[in-house]
Order: C-alpha cells, then sequence, then structure tokens
C-alpha cells in the first residue's frame, strides 16, 4: 500500500517546486535579528538555540543570567529552541561564569547590532579583541572562554507562540527521521520542499554541491512518497558503460547479444513500481541522455533483443552537482520539479549541529569513553570556512582535529591546516555625543542635582543607558 506524505512541520500545504531559503531577498523586510548560540562552555547541549531582539526602536536588550528587567528599563533576553511551528522558551544562560548582564545590545541602522561587553572577561567580534562594537549579520560574537554567538537573521514568524499540541516529531539539533541535521531556515525550507515534492509524481531533479546531501533527499522523497513501500534502486550515472547503457537501463532477454548472457530487467526494471534514482546525471555524455527521453515521456521502453514495448512505472529521480544547463537541453525539460539542497555557506549555524552528530557517529563506531567535544576556536574556524565539498570536508576536518586532539573526550582544537579567516575589524558604534562634554564637574554636578539616582543622572547626561554612565564614573574616577 502507497504511504501517506508525511509532514515535516506546519505550512506544509503553502509549498511549491522552487527553493528558497528564508530570511533574505524579499523577505528581509519582515526578518528579525537573532542571535544563535553556537558554543558554551559549561551547557554545551544548548548549541542551536537563540534569542530574537524585537526591533523597537532604542531599547536596551541584555545577555546573561538574569530573568528580570532592573532598574535602567534594560530587556534582559532568553533563549530558546526556534522552529517553524514556534518557539520552545528555554530561559536564560546559567553557567556561573556567565554574569547576570553579559552583553548589552542596541540595534544600530542598517541592520547592525551595538554589542557591548557589562560583564566579566573578554569580548571578541568578529576576532578581535573590544569592549564595544557594531555587528552586521554573519558577524561572531565571542566571549572568551564563555560563549559564542552568530549573529544572523530568520522570519519574523519563527518568534510566535507556539501553537497547542505542535510537535516537530524529533529532538532540537538532532538528525530528524529522515536523516538531516539542522534547525536554520534554510534547512526546515528544504523540509517542507521534500514534503511536497513526496506527494508528486513527476520526475525530479536535485541540485546542490557536492557533500549537502543530495541523496539523502532524493532518498526522504522516495521514502514519503506513494511509492515509498517500493524499491528505491540507485546508479551512479558516471558509472554506466557508454557500450552497456541501453543494456543497464532497459536489460536484455536471455542470450542477447552473446550467447550465455542471463536474462536481465534493467534498471528500469528493478525500479519498477517505486522509483530509480541517477546520481551524478550530468556525467553522462548529452548522447546517452538522449536515452532516457522516451521512457521520461511515455514510460516507454524496450529490452535488448525484444521487439514488444513495455511500459515503466517509475519515477525518474536525479541529482548532480554541476550547473543544470550543462544537461541536454530536452531532458532537463523533462524534469518537471527541480530541488536545489543547500551547502553549509547557507546554513552556518547548522555545520556545528552537523559536527556534533558526526562527532557523536564517530564516538559511537570507536573504541571512546565518550564523545570529543568541539572548542570555541573550533567552532568559529568552521562557521567561518568556505566549503567547497561540505559535508564530506566537514567530516574530513573533524578526523584532523581528531588525530591533533588530546584524547578521549578532549576539547578539540582546529588542525593547522584549519586556517582561520581573518575578518575586518568591527566599526566602533558612532560616540554619544554628550560624552565629548562629560567633565567631572559637570558629572557631579548632575548626581548632585539627583541625589546620586544613577537612573535619573544618565538620562540628563544624555547617555545611552546605565552603562555608559557606569564607563564614564571609572574614566573620571568617581566613586
Amino acid at each position: 500500500m502507497a504511504s501517506e506524505p508525511r509532514r515535516a512541520g506546519p505550512l506544509a500545504d503553502t509549498l511549491n517546486d522552487s527553493f528558497h531559503v528564508p530570511g533574505g531577498g524579499d523577505d528581509e523586510a519582515s526578518a528579525v535579528p537573532v542571535l544563535v548560540l553556537l558554543w558554551s562552555l559549561d551547557e554545551p547541549e544548548r548549541c542551536g538555540e537563540a534569542v530574537h531582539l524585537p526591533q523597537v526602536g532604542n531599547e536596551l536588550f541584555t545577555i546573561g543570567r538574569a530573568i528580570e528587567a532592573d532598574d535602567d528599563d534594560a530587556v534582559p533576553l532568553s533563549f530558546g529552541q526556534l522552529r517553524p511551528a514556534g518557539r520552545v522558551d528555554t530561559g536564560p544562560l546559567r553557567s556561573a561564569r556567565v554574569s547576570r548582564r553579559q552583553l548589552a545590545i542596541s540595534h544600530e541602522a542598517d541592520g547592525a547590532l551595538r554589542i557591548e561587553q557589562i560583564g566579566r572577561g573578554t569580548l571578541r567580534l568578529d576576532g578581535h579583541a573590544m569592549p564595544v562594537g557594531v555587528v552586521h549579520p554573519g558577524g561572531i560574537i565571542e566571549v572568551e572562554h564563555r560563549l559564542v554567538l552568530l549573529y544572523t537573521r530568520r522570519p519574523a514568524t519563527w518568534v510566535s507562540p507556539r501553537p497547542p499540541g505542535s510537535d516537530d516529531g524529533f529532538e532540537f539539533g538532532a538528525a530528524d527521521p529522515w536523516g538531516l541535521v539542522g534547525e536554520a531556515p534554510a534547512t526546515w525550507e528544504l523540509r517542507r520542499q521534500i514534503v511536497f515534492l513526496a506527494a508528486q509524481g513527476e520526475h525530479l531533479l536535485v541540485l546542490g554541491p557536492s557533500g549537502s546531501g543530495k541523496e539523502l533527499v532524493v532518498q526522504a522523497i522516495h521514502r514519503e512518497s506513494r511509492r515509498g513501500a517500493a524499491p528505491l534502486v540507485s546508479r551512479n550515472a558516471a558509472t554506466i558503460p557508454e557500450a552497456l547503457i541501453d543494456a543497464e537501463l532497459f536489460g536484455n532477454l536471455r542470450n542477447y547479444p552473446n550467447p550465455g548472457m542471463p536474462e536481465r530487467p534493467g534498471l528500469l526494471g528493478e525500479a519498477a513500481g517505486g522509483s530509480l534514482f541517477l546520481d551524478e546525471i550530468g556525467e553522462l555524455a548529452p548522447s546517452l541522455q538522449a536515452h532516457l527521453l522516451r521512457v521520461m515521456d511515455r514510460g516507454e521502453y524496450q529490452r535488448l533483443g525484444e521487439t514488444q514495448i513495455r511500459h515503466a512505472d517509475l519515477r525518474l529521480l536525479a541529482a548532480t552537482n554541476r550547473d543544470p544547463g550543462e544537461l541536454k537541453h530536452d531532458l532537463l525539460a523533462r524534469f518537471t520539479h527541480r530541488l536545489q539542497v543547500p551547502g553549509l555557506g547557507e546554513r552556518p549555524e547548522d555545520t556545528i549541529l552537523i559536527a556534533r552528530q558526526i562527532l557523536q557517529g564517530i564516538a559511537a563506531s570507536t573504541p571512546r569513553t565518550s564523545t570529543p567535544t568541539l572548542g570555541p576556536d573550533l567552532v568559529i574556524a568552521l562557521v567561518g570556512y568556505g566549503f567547497t565539498t561540505h559535508v564530506r570536508e566537514l567530516q574530513e576536518l573533524l578526523w584532523r582535529a581528531l588525530r591533533n586532539g588530546d584524547g578521549d573526550g578532549g576539547v578539540l582544537g582546529p588542525p593547522p591546516e584549519l586556517v582561520r579567516v581573518a575578518r575586518p575589524r568591527p566599526d566602533a558604534p558612532e560616540p554619544t555625543p554628550a560624552l565629548a562634554s562629560l567633565t567631572r564637574a559637570v558629572v557631579l554636578g548632575v548626581l548632585e542635582r539627583c541625589a546620586g539616582v544613577k537612573e535619573v543622572a544618565w538620562r540628563e547626561l544624555g547617555l545611552r543607558n546605565r552603562y555608559q554612565l557606569h564607563r564614564v564614573l571609572k574614566k573620571l574616577g568617581i566613586e
């Protein structure tokens, strides 16, 4: 019996067959700033959790262990597990190494964020030690020896309350039932596209860079389709010999073309009732691609040595890492649906979740007492790395890190060949105009008029917040 398509998440009925990454382009106006936790020394299990910053003018936000606002009107941010179904609140950071108010954050122009260190430790913005600076989407915020955050943007609809009874069916940050790992918008869009395309019957071309997971996506689409109970026959098209392509695809009668040849059903016969997956279809020469046209159009084919016309009841699923324009144009035209699988560069926050999953697999298959953990330098290097073979390359880099590691359960640093890319130094925020005129006498006079109430004083001095007042008092030597 054919299986019904399974919904991987809400809004599956709004999908179309063109891949689209939320949070960019036309969606930018409706996107909100999000800080994703990439690494925490004491809470590594919270990797992938995020806080969002509502865009409400000059409001000040803080990240740390605080859960209630103080008298400075700063809003403490709470982390959560963000998914299209909604947000599961997980609370503020809990590590004793993190200050109650570790970072102060506010909006700047053009979607930038002003980040200021107000707690203990050294703040690094895009790798540069600085107590305050401005970061843009893609920026890395590190509180040395404590935590690493990535600044990105996500659809505003992702921060709505979780609908009652909604369930995404698998643990946050873990592999889904198809084996896909990731919580980024691009990954959830991919899951939604899988649901949509599984319900269709037309031929499908899956595109994407090498190592991005195209075969995993094909397997998921077949499994969730009405053909899911039937076979998925897979073959790397690059391995089909040119002289034998008809025999490989269509099969042959017994003793044909040579005496003693057994009867073979061919790939089409083996995939009857199910799906045929031709990986690396772009490696087929255009003259060989032409052999697929009739069977894709009408399902008709003939075994070698046979005059009978057979009909193939199957769906052709194909994949390539080449530009689709390199395919024979009439072959490309027969793929009604095309799906682009994103590489790691399009979902950098997922890189660390995938790396963690790979390390768990390595630990389970080797005589290790515990799973090695990612150190902050390795996390930052991986997020900024320009992958060419994506998950395959990530796995190779992790093995190199293991070879250079310190044994079971060790904290992994980047291998020598993984050079951390130097990023430009972030801009310093525009100085508050009032700062230039703040002399010791002026500040003492305002404090006296305010009876020492600092919450009133920083506003009268024209400062941004009370943390700026603290720095002014320290600079001027005022207790």
